[in-house]
């Protein structure tokens, strides 16, 4: 029964976690027109409700086993209500930016809680119960999302994030009563130096350049302080777990970066890359989303039983094989064809996140929550510093590219009149549209930039799907290696059943 109420108190708090993401997806374009954004500037406010994730399930993954699950989780939950605030009171770019920040560190501290903790509870069959863990993850999407499109677009983009208190409201009062145990690796006695081993430095290595790469750009730091710091704490990790870490567990950090870019940087954006096509069927293009976030929810809830027959790495090959053609379809899709198109991906991504955790806490349990965070921190931090940011980054230059052609085949001079340079954080200096010249164009100029501008998104949904094909690849390799061992089979620990501790 504690069980029970422990994997409830869990999912309430990944909920709680994709209500706000999707909330956050559907009123960046309204960011947009208030604040006068870029693609590339929404695609780092994106981002940033991505990357900081990585920042405390990583941190957290290191002294869990020390504070415990609880205070992890009210860390968490007062993460998401002092960030609420700060975005309620936004007046502009960086307020926004930094109330995001703020919630994107409880995002990942509840991640870092309720991982390891399903795996504890449930270490005989981690896939089954993992699966259903982050089914609370599309299902957070569906309701926000019903909510955000019931309310209408006319409607204030404070009153929609104002909806976030809900759901965070929810899991702070189902946390008040929990009981909580040690950990899986706690309960098998392995040590902390041997679990830090397991990851070893260079998937740490991985982790911090990362962060770094975003934190130094936020910060104004040089390239040589941010490399500096980079080596000081990989060599700080390497120096106390003596290990560089198991080969496949890197292969399998590496795999999290386009996995995460596939599944979460898509559907930050997928409202808005979807929005022209929606536009003419005459549906919010957020219907998209909440319809393939339906798909992810139901098959998470029953995905024990088809990766019990195919093995976690036989689903995820098909997973990747799914989704790449679901993603080549919604680039092309018109009308009803776009039904069919977000099914594929929405069938193909369902079995990425929680399969993917579950691969690696049954191949590395004597990493207790380091091994398991530290794959979902890789995918968080690809996706909002990489992910996220390409995607609007690929929109404006597609766009400009374009315009500039349109200039040479028409003698017109959108060029001058409606691009402007900015800087980006990862591409240096780029020419996007100036939304405010476009607010106040002639209309027909309006209806050109605005055919452009849905060819680009398209261009956008079309690069991303090679990401599932490389992936494909690397598990159809990965699977062929278990095959020479004598097949895929999971470890397990020599332990007796989690002990119990109220923490």
């Amino acid at each position: 029964m504690r069980g029970n109420r422990l994997f409830h108190v869990s999912f309430a708090a990944i909920s709680a976690t994709s209500f706000c993401f999707i909330l956050r997806a559907l009123v960046v374009d309204q960011w947009g027109v208030e604040f006068a954004l870029s693609e590339t500037q929404k695609g780092e406010l994106l981002g940033v409700g991505l990357w900081p994730f990585a920042i405390t399930i990583v941190l957290f993954s290191l002294v869990i086993d020390k504070i415990g699950f609880r205070a992890t989780f009210w860390f968490a939950g007062l993460c998401h209500l002092v960030g609420l605030a700060m975005m309620m009171i936004a007046g502009g770019y960086w307020m926004l930016y930094a109330g995001t920040f703020v919630m994107a560190l409880g995002n990942g501290a509840v991640e870092a809680a309720a991982n390891p903790l399903i795996a504890t509870i449930y270490a005989h069959d981690k896939p089954r119960w993992l699966n259903r863990l982050h089914a609370a993850w599309p299902g957070g999407m569906i309701l926000g999302g019903v909510l955000a499109i019931a309310l209408g677009a006319h409607t204030g983009w404070q009153v929609k994030v104002a909806l976030m208190f809900l759901p965070v409201l929810t899991y702070i009062a189902l946390l008040a009563k929990a009981r909580f145990p040690v950990s899986e690796r706690v309960a098998s006695g392995i040590s902390y130096r041997a679990m830090l081993a397991e990851a070893g430095w260079l998937s740490a290595l991985v982790i911090i350049m990362l962060i770094m790469l975003e934190i130094g750009r936020v910060t104004g730091l040089s390239v040589t302080a941010t490399v500096v710091l980079t080596g000081m704490m990989t060599a700080a990790y390497a120096f106390y777990a003596r290990s560089a870490g198991r080969p496949l567990y890197i292969v399998l950090v590496l795999l999290m970066i386009p996995l995460a870019i596939t599944e979460l940087s898509t559907d930050s954006w997928i409202s808005s890359l979807m929005e022209p096509e929606m536009r003419g069927m005459g549906l919010q293009a957020g219907w998209v989303l909440i319809y393939a976030s339906l798909i992810v929810f139901l098959i998470r809830l029953v995905a024990g039983s088809i990766i019990a027959r195919l093995t976690p790495l036989g689903t995820l090959a098909a997973a990747s094989a799914i989704t790449a053609a679901g993603l080549f379809l919604l680039s092309g899709a018109q009308g009803a064809a776009l039904l069919a198109a977000a099914t594929l991906y929405g069938i193909g991504k369902s079995f990425f996140w929680g399969t993917s955790l579950a691969l690696g806490s049954e191949q590395f349990p004597r990493g207790g929550a380091v091994t398991i965070n530290i794959l979902a921190g890789a995918g968080m931090l690809a996706a909002g510093i990489v992910g996220s940011v390409m995607l609007g980054a690929a929109q404006d230059m597609s766009t400009s590219r374009a315009i500039v052609a349109h200039d040479a085949a028409a003698g017109t001079s959108f060029t001058s009149s409606y691009l402007r340079e900015k800087d980006g954080s990862l591409i240096g200096r780029y020419k996007a549209l100036d939304m405010d010249r476009i607010a106040s164009a002639r209309a027909a100029d309006r209806a050109v930039v605005d055919g452009i501008r849905a060819g680009a998104k398209k261009d956008a949904l079309r690069d991303v799907a090679l990401l599932p094909l490389i992936m494909l690849v690397t598990y159809g390799i990965l699977i062929l290696i278990f095959r020479r061992r004598g097949g895929y089979r999971p470890v397990m620990l020599d332990s007796s059943a989690p002990h119990s501790a109220s923490h």
